[in-house]
């Protein structure tokens, strides 16, 4: 993997990129995360398609542009990465708040989109819940209290009979939230509140479409899942059955088989 800098449009990108492939896979890592949550991923990958990740800006070390991050705007500053790197077309695989960056790249670049994966991730806006719950994130940050954040979303994510196996993947993503700029996560908690809901998106895109979900997700519950499934018959379904939120960790090698199989068929 070669990891370098870019500019996308105006925005200062970090990446990585396998660079050799002929089908290109971009993976968009999760709210509170960074590309380098992919590091152990990456490796089930690159030896049969070129990948490509990234931090997304206001996450990791690419740029904060303001206090919203639209998941339009996201969509395309990747769309730019894609020109700077000489890249036509993608399967696009999107890790939950990644998933909705994946949706807007879909929607705004279809000719651009091969397929698209939705890893523990929905079509489906906020909440008005979830929404209250995201302002809450907001106060917390503003009012200097990064820690509990730190202290309880990582583990959250890993079903609760794997969080003792995968203690040194939840304290990196510990580390990694006391590392990202309060004011990144700020934007992109805006960006998650306004996005809009994509399911008749989805059904109209006309390209294959991959849902994969564990069936012990804390986040996208098994029944909001199942719901999800039942309403996109035109989606076909991996569920992980001892993952929680982060199956891309949980059952490595599983979710990348399902994803290789997934982009060979295309």
């Amino acid at each position: 993997m070669v990891e370098k800098f870019i500019m996308a449009g105006d925005s200062a990108l970090h990446i990585c990129d396998s660079e050799v492939g002929e089908k290109v896979v971009v993976l968009l890592h999760g709210y509170l995360e960074n590309m380098l949550v992919w590091e152990e991923f990456v490796p089930l990958l690159y030896k049969d398609v070129r990948v490509i990740t990234l931090d997304i800006p206001g996450h990791g070390i690419s740029e904060v542009k303001g206090e919203i991050h639209t998941m339009d705007y996201l969509a395309d500053t990747l769309a730019a990465a894609l020109d700077k790197l000489g890249v036509e077309s993608i399967t696009v695989v999107g890790h939950s708040m990644g998933g909705y960056v994946a949706l807007a790249f879909a929607e705004r670049y279809p000719n651009r989109t091969d397929a698209v994966v939705l890893l523990h991730s929905t079509p489906y806006a906020d909440s008005e819940e979830k929404r209250k719950n995201r302002q809450r994130e907001i106060s917390l940050i503003r009012s200097g209290k990064k820690e509990l954040l730190a202290h309880s979303a990582p583990e959250a994510g890993f079903a609760a009979d794997n969080r003792t196996r995968f203690r040194t993947a939840i304290e990196d993503l510990q580390q990694t939230v006391y590392l990202t700029e309060d004011a990144g996560i700020i934007a992109l908690l805006n960006g998650m509140i306004e996005r809009k809901p994509q399911s008749e998106m989805l059904h109209n895109l006309g390209k294959p479409i991959l849902f994969i979900l564990g069936r012990k997700d804390g986040y996208i519950v098994p029944e909001v899942a199942e719901k999800m499934v039942a309403e996109h018959p035109e989606a076909e379904v991996v569920w992980l059955e001892n993952s929680g939120h982060m199956g891309f960790i949980e059952e490595a090698k599983s979710c990348a088989a399902a994803l290789l199989e997934f982009v060979a068929r295309e």
